[in-house]
C-alpha cells in the first residue's frame, strides 16, 4: 500500500476513535446541564467550524493527534452571572467525574459495537494443528507433538491459530508454568502437558509468541509453481514469470516451498542460477536476491514472489456465525478480553516484564491501519476496536492531564469534602505533562527505529 492511502487510512482511524472519544465528554456534559463551547477534533489552528443553535462551535483542526471539548468554566476566564449554572466547575463532583469518565467510556462502548459488527459477519480461522516441533523448545519440553491439535492454553479455549497467538501473548514476560491441553486426530481424550517458563520473551522488541515458542503449524502445502511476480523486483529483473516452476537453484533440488525460500533469504546480493520450467521447457535464469531488513533488524534475500498454495480443508477451518444477541455477547466478551490484556500488558511494562520497544506510536498505527484495511473490513474494524481499547485504558491512567488524572483528583475531593488546592493541581499538571510527553517520545523514537 502507498504511503498516502496509508496516511489515508490512518486519519480515518484517528479520526472516529477521537470523534468518538470527544463526544462522550461532549454528551454528558450536555446532560449535565454543561455548556459546550467547543467540540474539535485535532488541536491548533481551525480549518473547518460551524455552530449549532446551542452556540457550540464544532471544529475541524490543523494537528489530527487528538482532539477536546471546551466547556464554560470560571478557570479559564470571566462567566456571566446568567451562565454560571452552566459552568464545569460549579457542577457537583459526581457530574465532574461523569463528564471526566464518558470520553473512556464512549472508546469501550465503541469496541462492543465494533467487534459486535464483525462477530455478525461470521468468523473464521485455522484450526491449530501441530506440524513440527522445534527441538530445544518450550513445545518439545513440554511435549508436543506432530498432529496434536491444541485446544487450550492454561485452560483458555484456543479454538484458532489467532485464540492461540492471543493465549501465548498473556504469557509473555511471565515466568512459572505454561499448560498445553491437546487431542489427537479422531479421539476425545484430552492431554495435559506443562513446560517451565522464565521472563520470558520479556526482551524482545517485537516478540513472535508462537514462533518462540518453538511451534510450527500445519498450513496447506505450498506448490513450487509461481503465482505472481513482483514488479520491479529481482526475480522480474530476471525474467520469471507467474506460471514458472521452481525445479532447482545452484545445481541443488529442494523438498518443497520453505527449503528453496531459506536458501534464498540466506543469499543476499549473491547471484543465483534458478532453474524453472515453463510451458515444457527447462530454463535456468540468473537472479540476484536484494537485501531486505526486517522488523527484527536481520538481513535477508529477496527476490519478490509468491508462490500456489493450495485451498484449505474443510475441516481445518473452524467457521463461527452468531445471531444479533450472540454477536453482541460475544463483542462483549471481546472487549473485556482485550481490555484485560491492555492492562496486563501495562503492569509488564512497568514492572520491566516487557522491553519499552514494544510501545508503538503513530507511524507503526497509520503502517497496521494501512495493512488492515488492504485484508478487508472485518481486520479494520477489528484493528479499530483494539485501538479504541487502548486509547480508553491509557486515558484511565491516574496521570493530570489524562481523563484518570481528573478522576483522581475528583475522587480525592469526594471523599475530603474539598477540592485538591490549585498548587497540587499545577504541579501535577507539569509532572503529567511531562511524563506523557516522555511516554510519546519514546514510542516515535520506537518508531523510527522500527523504519
Amino acid at each position: 500500500m502507498d504511503l498516502i492511502q496509508t496516511v489515508i487510512w490512518a486519519l480515518v482511524a484517528l479520526g472516529i476513535l477521537v470523534s468518538f472519544h470527544e463526544f462522550g465528554h461532549f454528551l454528558v456534559a450536555r446532560l449535565c446541564g454543561v455548556r459546550v463551547l467547543r467540540f474539535s477534533v485535532g488541536f491548533g489552528r481551525r480549518l473547518f467550524s460551524r455552530y449549532d443553535r446551542h452556540g457550540t462551535e464544532f471544529a475541524i483542526s490543523a494537528i489530527p493527534l487528538g482532539g477536546y471539548v471546551k466547556m464554560l468554566d470560571e478557570r479559564e476566564g470571566p462567566v456571566a452571572a446568567h451562565e454560571l449554572d452552566q459552568a464545569f466547575n460549579r457542577k457537583s463532583v459526581w457530574a465532574r467525574m461523569a463528564i471526566a469518565a464518558a470520553g473512556p467510556a464512549a472508546n469501550f462502548l465503541l469496541a462492543i459495537v465494533l467487534f459486535w459488527v464483525v462477530f455478525m459477519g461470521g468468523t473464521a480461522g485455522p484450526v491449530p494443528i501441530v506440524d513440527s516441533v522445534k527441538p530445544d523448545s518450550i513445545a518439545e519440553a513440554a511435549g508436543l507433538e506432530s498432529g496434536q491439535e491444541i485446544i487450550a492454553v492454561d485452560g483458555e479455549p484456543t479454538p484458532t491459530w489467532q485464540a492461540l497467538n492471543w493465549r501465548l501473548a498473556n504469557r509473555l514476560g511471565e515466568s512459572g508454568a505454561i499448560e498445553f491441553s491437546v487431542r489427537y486426530p479422531d479421539s476425545n481424550l484430552e492431554y495435559h502437558m506443562v513446560a517451565d517458563i522464565n521472563r520470558w520473551l520479556s526482551g524482545r522488541e517485537v516478540p513472535d509468541p508462537l514462533g518462540e515458542v518453538g511451534l510450527g503449524l500445519w498450513t496447506p502445502p505450498i506448490s513450487m509453481t509461481l503465482h505472481h511476480v513482483q514488479e520491479g523486483s529481482a526475480a522480474s529483473a530476471a525474467g520469471l514469470q507467474a506460471g514458472d516452476k521452481i525445479v532447482g537453484t545452484d545445481g541443488r533440488s529442494f523438498s518443497g516451498w520453505e527449503e528453496w525460500s531459506k536458501y534464498v533469504r540466506a543469499r543476499a546480493g549473491e547471484p543465483l542460477r534458478v532453474a524453472i520450467e515453463r510451458e515444457g521447457q527447462r530454463l535456468t535464469l540468473p537472479v540476484t536476491p536484494a537485501e531486505v531488513t526486517l522488523d527484527s533488524g536481520e538481513r535477508v534475500g529477496r527476490i519478490g514472489v509468491q508462490p500456489v498454495t493450495e485451498s484449505w480443508p474443510e475441516e481445518r477451518v473452524r467457521v463461527f456465525h452468531y445471531g444479533v444477541a450472540g454477536a453482541f455477547s460475544q463483542g462483549v466478551q471481546e472487549t473485556w478480553d482485550k481490555t484485560l490484556f491492555t492492562l496486563n500488558s501495562l503492569k509488564k511494562l512497568i514492572f520491566g516484564q516487557l522491553s519499552t520497544k514494544n510501545l508503538s506510536g503513530p507511524i507503526t498505527i497509520a503502517k497496521v491501519a494501512g495493512t488492515s484495511a488492504e485484508r478487508g473490513w472485518q481486520s479494520f474494524l477489528s484493528l479499530l476496536a483494539l485501538l479504541s481499547i487502548s486509547l480508553g485504558v491509557l486515558n484511565l491512567l491516574p496521570i493530570p492531564v489524562l481523563d484518570g488524572g481528573h478522576l483522581l483528583y475528583y475522587g480525592i475531593e469526594a471523599i475530603k469534602g474539598s477540592p485538591v488546592s490549585e498548587r497540587v493541581q499545577v504541579i501535577g499538571l507539569q509532572v503529567g505533562m511531562a511524563l506523557v510527553l516522555c511516554i510519546m517520545g519514546l514510542a516515535l523514537y520506537n518508531d523510527i527505529l522500527r523504519l
